[in-house]
């Protein structure tokens, strides 16, 4: 048996598979370093101290910690599968994520996560799933799907499946509403984690989102805020995303004292930012005057306690074999990585094997109806315009009323003030929706980029000069089955095809690389003056982060939760 021979290698009656030799062990239990052998067998810790070993690896010193886990993070959001994401974060150390499906569910429902958990099949890496929760995310956009409590029933026990994933429905919370209730009774019944999502909730309402049986938050901005929720018994995620970054607020809040009550996350982070990811976290934690013992605590073991995942996230006898080896702890970057006992990288470049399976067919998903250029007019009602305003490095958006510009009776475009049309265009059900504004700070001087990865239903986003580029834009994206596009002059410049529910390529990592490289550059020479574009844009329709948002079905007050006119 299994059991009874790791027992009889753990007392040094039968050797061992791998015996790392002079390591100093980050011991994440006890809050110390100690130098050690340690034993693996079977893909598992041992032992520690001196064994027989089919293969020792002397490790001269270095430092040996546990992998580091991402306590949430969508993988659509890297447009890569899970193949590729492993291929970019596992050479920096991350040997375990939480995903949460909630993209692909917008798009193909059951049929997109049942994608995922095959595709997650020929990966080493760990991919554990939380059940999304909010498909589609409110009623005020249009989603491909809809996934219900008795959808979660079913899936609620499977192995894969560690709880509810974040609950952005607050407001449904906060009223009581019997489908959100339903959801999260079931995850309580089974006793599973719910996940939070909550953006500047505070007071009773709080305390009525935490009694409700949501016990953690990523969304934390600022200090006070992060200090609210941890005082009420919330875990605190820590996000450092691609466009949000809240690392550096919330560092302040870290003591000794509540640190094991932090995990850290990325959430969403485009392919360029996943080769330094959780381990970037953990350096900047470090350099920031973080113990270094106490990063890697909140990078491994808090997460994997968190989510009661077992024998994950430190050293110790049984625990998976999930291990880097690090020169230093200053710059964490692994000499090594083991993944359940087997190296699967070495001096940051991969090493693992990734089997072929075959994935599941899936339907296409961009299903738009017939596109005219009058669809994107706007008849002046008024003479003054609501303006989504989009921060620099953050979801959050602001709401202005502007002097609008307009021509033959119609509000258009003034790239002078930097005043742009926006567009979301419903893309599952060619229902004929189209919600249109205007938003400021993308700076476009002529053309239109546009996406079909838009937070959270996945419609169309365009924004534009003209209305005919934008037009030309929506096009090309219905024709590669989704993508990210720059067009200029009705020519487009650079396309990103996302052919897998408009989200995800098929491409490697690096192909995918090159082209964002190329859509930048393509965006910033039609005088966009944003870092990425292309990231903001996949957050101007995401109604659930106030103040202002478009969704298919007009202008959103996120504050209200209503449909709001774009005239004021």
């Amino acid at each position: 048996m299994e059991l009874e021979n790791r027992i009889k290698v753990a007392r040094g009656i039968n050797r061992a598979e791998i015996l790392l030799k002079n390591a100093r062990i980050i011991n994440v239990y006890s809050h110390d370093i100690h130098k050690t052998d340690v034993a693996l067998h079977g893909g598992r810790v041992v032992g520690f101290g001196n064994y027989e070993a089919k293969e020792v690896i002397d490790l001269d010193g270095a430092y040996l910690s546990p992998g580091f886990i991402d306590g949430h993070v969508h993988i659509e959001s890297s447009m890569l599968t899970p193949k590729e994401f492993a291929r970019a974060v596992m050479p920096g150390g991350t040997t375990a994520i939480v995903a949460d499906p909630h993209e692909i569910a917008n798009v193909l429902g059951i049929e997109g996560i049942r994608y995922l958990v095959e595709a997650n099949k020929s990966t080493p890496l760990d991919i554990y799933m939380m059940f999304p929760s909010c498909v589609p995310a409110t009623n005020l956009e249009t989603a491909g799907s809809s996934l219900t409590s008795s959808d979660l029933a079913m899936y609620l026990n499977e192995k894969w499946v560690l709880g509810l994933a974040e609950m952005m429905n607050f407001p449904g919370v906060l009223n009581q509403e019997e489908s959100v209730l339903l959801k999260i009774q079931l995850a309580i019944n089974a006793g599973k984690r719910i996940d939070g999502h909550a953006p500047g909730l505070s007071g009773k309402d709080l305390c009525a989102y935490i009694g409700a049986g949501i016990s953690s938050d990523h969304e934390c901005t600022n200090l006070e805020e992060a200090k609210e929720k941890l005082r009420l018994g919330m875990h605190i995620m820590i996000r450092q995303g691609t466009i949000a970054k809240d690392l550096e607020a919330l560092l302040p809040i870290i003591t000794p004292e509540n640190s094991r009550r932090i995990i850290f996350c990325t959430d969403d982070r485009y392919p360029h930012d996943l080769f330094h990811h959780i381990s970037g976290m953990v350096q900047q934690a470090v350099d920031y005057g973080i113990n270094p013992i106490t990063a890697i605590q909140m990078a491994s073991i808090n997460t994997a306690e968190y989510f009661r995942i077992p024998y994950v996230g430190a050293i110790s006898p049984r625990h998976k074999a999930d291990l880097l080896v690090l020169e230093d702890l200053k710059e964490f970057k692994p000499r090594m990585v083991f993944k359940s006992g087997k190296i699967v990288s070495q001096n940051g470049v991969f090493t693992g094997t990734t089997e072929y399976k075959e994935l599941p067919p899936i339907r296409g998903s961009m299903n738009v109806k017939w596109l005219e250029e009058e669809h994107f007019r706007i008849k002046a009602e008024s003479n003054r315009i609501k303006v989504i305003n989009a921060l620099p490095g953050q979801l959050l958006t602001k709401l202005t009323v502007e002097d609008a510009k307009i021509e033959d009776g119609y509000a258009v475009s003034d790239p002078e003030r930097d005043i742009l049309k926006i567009a979301v265009i419903e893309r599952h059900r060619a229902s004929g929706n189209i919600g249109i504004g205007f938003v400021r700070g993308f700076g476009l001087q002529e053309g239109a980029i546009a996406s079909s990865v838009a937070h959270d239903s996945h419609n169309i986003v365009v924004v534009g000069v003209t209305d005919s580029d934008m037009l030309h834009a929506a096009v090309d994206l219905v024709k590669s089955q989704g993508g990210k596009v720059v067009v200029k002059n009705q020519r487009k410049l650079e396309i990103l095809p996302l052919p897998i529910a408009g989200l995800i390529s098929n491409k490697s990592v690096e192909e995918v690389m090159l082209k964002m490289d190329s859509l930048k550059k393509a965006a910033k020479s039609i005088g966009s003056k944003m870092e990425d574009p292309f990231m903001s844009l996949a957050f101007m329709s995401l109604p659930v982060i106030p103040e202002i948002k478009l969704s298919d079905k007009g202008l959103v007050d996120v504050n209200e939760f209503q449909i709001t006119s774009t005239f004021s």
